[in-house]
């Protein structure tokens, strides 16, 4: 299953730098990698980096990882996937940026 995170850009800078990342500054004081599902993604834009520019969203396949993620309640109730380690390079399937058209976050197609 595919699952998304998304990045400002100097934090995708930073990752593709080093290699891996603990993640934004709200992901390291959690102390986990916040992810959202593709019903949750647009959402996850629009709460947290309305009007931000800039973005890029990153798919990160959990197959085969399932060990190190947890789903968990979060937002409304629903269970949002997080990570207990280090993202690493090898984990993103693809990125692409996530561009503002008229004032919201045009995602690519997530189905």
């Amino acid at each position: 299953m595919l699952i998304y995170k998304i990045f400002r850009g100097p934090e995708w800078d930073q990752m593709q730098r080093d290699g891996e990342t603990a993640g934004a500054p709200i992901d390291i004081a959690d102390g986990y990698v916040h992810f959202s599902t593709a019903q949750q993604a647009q959402e996850t834009a629009d709460k947290h980096f309305a009007g931000q520019d800039g973005l890029w969203l990153l798919a990160i396949e959990t197959e085969g990882k399932e060990a190190d993620f947890r789903w968990e309640v979060s937002r409304g109730g629903a269970l949002f996937p997080h990570l207990y380690r280090n993202l690493r390079m090898n984990d993103v399937v693809w990125s692409a940026p996530l561009p503002l058209v008229d004032g919201r976050h045009r995602f690519p197609d997530l189905t």
